[in-house]
């Protein structure tokens, strides 16, 4: 393939000002001769006509070597943030411009490859696993069946189908979690829109009530209801909701009154499959999967200390 040659952006923007720069002054140069000659009138529109042609000579170029390729890839990103299939950059433009397409083109195939990545392996180990589970479920109901069996035997049954269930779990939550890294809830949505269906508790609004959040209802509902579950599991019975805008943040602080996270866990509470209540059949996939749905949408999460209770900030970015 035939190498082309681009043009340094300095380059282009250098000679576009001398260009601009050069054709005015040999206009009134032009004029200074020609207008004794040829009257000025008519040396005025033939010169004007000439600055004309070349000054549009000059805008195509900056259109083809700036415009045009920052607007392929502008169409690029937006059709990778959408999710739907981006066409090849074929114009790039000047050196920089295309280093950075070729870096920002690099950049958007590695993520789609480790996002791809993690599902394909994600998908491979619940499919590898479903057989054995399956295998474990049908011995221990018919050894259930079995009407001889000694309390030792049930208990050992009895065990045997719960480290089942568990794995079950944990296999549905890893799914979960997966799906949470590639899921993009595009929209706007406020609280009140995504509080139907939360958990039975007290919940306590403040702040402005009609702060968009840019997720939609449905996304924000699901990292609403894992956030609200968690505090219902661990004693809380009211929650208090605060949101407020910070410069081009929209900030959500979530606290409650329930046990709260002890110092020793503060640190691992984002951990996938890390959990206090595994007995009980959690799966420590909540707060992992929260986390998710936030990068996804360019936000984060933070454990905050609180007096009592667990307390966690949500911040939203606008761009």
């Amino acid at each position: 393939m035939t190498r082309r040659w681009r043009p340094s952006l300095a380059f282009v923007l250098g000679g576009a000002l001398v260009g601009t720069l050069g054709l005015s002054f040999a206009g009134l140069v032009a004029l200074r001769y020609l207008g004794p000659e040829f009257g000025f009138r008519n040396s005025a529109l033939v010169l004007g006509g000439v600055i004309f042609l070349a000054t549009s000579g000059l805008g195509w170029l900056l259109v083809r070597l700036l415009l045009r390729p920052i607007k392929a890839l502008q169409a690029y990103a937006g059709a990778q943030e959408a999710g739907t299939q981006a066409a090849s950059i074929q114009h790039f433009g000047t050196k920089e411009l295309h280093q950075t397409a070729t870096q920002v083109v690099t950049m958007a195939e590695a993520l789609r490859d480790r996002e791809a990545t993690i599902r394909s392996y994600t998908d491979h180990v619940t499919h590898e696993l479903k057989s054995p589970v399956t295998a474990i479920r049908a011995a221990v109901e018919m050894l259930q069946d079995t009407p001889d069996g000694s309390d030792d035997s049930k208990a050992l049954i009895a065990q045997i189908d719960g480290a089942r269930q568990q794995i079950e779990t944990q296999l549905a939550a890893l799914r979960d979690a997966a799906r949470a890294r590639e899921a993009r809830y595009v929209g706007a949505s406020t609280l009140r829109d995504a509080l139907p269906g939360a958990p039975p508790l007290e919940l306590n609004l403040s702040g402005a009530d009609d702060i968009a959040f840019p997720i939609s209802a449905e996304g924000l509902r699901i990292v609403l209801g894992h956030i609200l579950q968690n505090a219902k599991d661990h004693g809380a019975s009211a929650v208090d909701l605060r949101s407020e805008e910070a410069g081009n943040a929209v900030i959500l602080t979530v606290s409650d009154n329930g046990a709260g996270i002890s110092p020793g866990n503060v640190d691992r509470v984002f951990d996938p499959f890390f959990t206090t209540r595994r007995e009980s059949g959690g799966t420590g996939m909540g707060l992992a999967i929260v986390r998710n749905i936030l990068s996804a949408h360019r936000g984060e999460i933070e454990n905050l200390p609180a007096p009592c209770g667990a307390c966690f900030e949500l911040r939203f970015f606008r761009f």
